[in-house]
């Protein structure tokens, strides 16, 4: 049987494994930061009209630009922006691979402060840019002169920030974008997948845009709007900036039927962000609930918590699990990360965190 080694994979791939969470059949799944409410049923017809309007032509290839998609999401997000300022493709994690194969590359370096999406590193490996582990306070918050010294020293083409940041949850003071944006000779991405979640005053990356074409906005449908299945991200950006990405993306990389079930999801946004609201409170209660327990807890602007265990987190997490609540091990000593669900799946979440004492 052949293996990976008998093959001329490059080098820099050897040893490694594909990115993925662990995807097992248990009563309680917490730990891919999904939705855990699931679409309503007039959302579904709707989506299911959509697709059906589009069988038929299928022997024919999409708008290979999704100018209807875009105009559409240009719209949800406001801020002024325009079908030309807005780029979708096949969820965020495609958005940022075109960014890197647009923006970076071999000889071209990325940067990102660490603990943050696991993704951007592997990104930036698949792409041949080098990849730079930046580094958060001991709280895991990002202050504008830490975040400006590390660019500085390092100078990288592209720089990722996340807000709200994931495994922490911790959402970005707007300075600091702004404070890298000043330093920073290449692309500034701002990763915002969670920005539904962010509670009441925090502001987005979005109100930054006008005047600073190397900023770039990300944001997808997985996680607020429940499409994770979709598989629909979107940038806001210069249309300068749209324009490269064109250059690299691959042809009719968005599905018609793609692009018409995320066009239904969002003429439905209400009903779909409807549970927007209740995830924010089971978020809240679990942070509350184990601090209350003597859990530390990272403050969280997203719909999941990072909490600590006070010991082997690995151990922690098969505790959690042979109580049939899966979490999620991000590689952080002695913490684990869980989604908030709905609030069955809280009582069931906080329930077996009592074998943990």
């Amino acid at each position: 049987m052949t293996t990976l080694d008998d093959l001329p994979l490059r080098d820099d791939l050897r040893g490694l494994k594909p990115y993925g969470a662990p995807q097992l059949d248990v009563p309680v799944r917490l730990n891919t930061n999904e939705n855990s409410y699931p679409v309503p049923e007039p959302v579904v017809e709707a989506i299911g009209k959509a697709l059906a309007a589009e069988l038929r032509d299928l022997n024919r290839y999409p708008d290979r630009d999704a100018v209807a998609l875009r105009a559409d999401l240009a719209e949800y997000l406001g801020h002024g922006l325009t079908v030309e300022q807005v780029w979708a493709a096949n969820g965020s994690n495609e958005v940022q691979q075109q960014l890197l194969q647009a923006f970076g590359g071999p000889g071209r370096t990325a940067l990102g402060f660490t603990p943050a999406y696991s993704m951007h590193p592997l990104l930036a490996l698949g792409t041949g840019t080098g990849w730079i582990p930046a580094a958060r306070g001991a709280d895991f918050g990002l202050t504008a002169a830490d975040a400006v010294a590390q660019v500085r020293a390092h100078r990288p083409d592209v720089v990722f920030l996340c807000s709200p940041n994931n495994p922490t949850g911790t959402a970005l003071d707007p300075a600091v974008v702004a404070a890298v944006l000043d330093e920073a000779p290449g692309m500034v991405v701002v990763d915002e997948a969670y920005a539904e979640f962010a509670r009441p005053g925090t502001v987005s990356a979005l109100a930054v845009l006008p005047g600073h074409p190397r900023l770039v906005v990300t944001r997808t449908m997985s996680k607020a709007f429940g499409f994770a299945g979709g598989r629909l991200g979107y940038l806001a950006a210069d249309p300068a900036v749209v324009q490269a990405v064109q250059l690299v993306r691959l042809p009719y990389h968005l599905s018609a039927l793609t692009q018409a079930a995320a066009r239904a999801a969002l003429a439905h946004r209400d009903a779909l962000l409807g549970t927007v609201a209740a995830i924010m409170e089971q978020r809240d209660r679990t942070v509350a609930e184990l601090r209350a327990r003597g859990h530390r807890v990272a403050d969280s602007d997203a719909n999941f918590v990072l909490f600590s265990v006070g010991g082997d987190q690995s151990a922690a997490w098969r505790t959690l699990l042979d109580a049939g609540v899966l979490v999620r091990d991000v590689g952080l000593p002695g913490w684990l990360r869980v989604t908030a669900g709905t609030p069955a799946e809280t009582d069931a979440f906080l329930s077996a965190m009592e074998r943990l004492r």
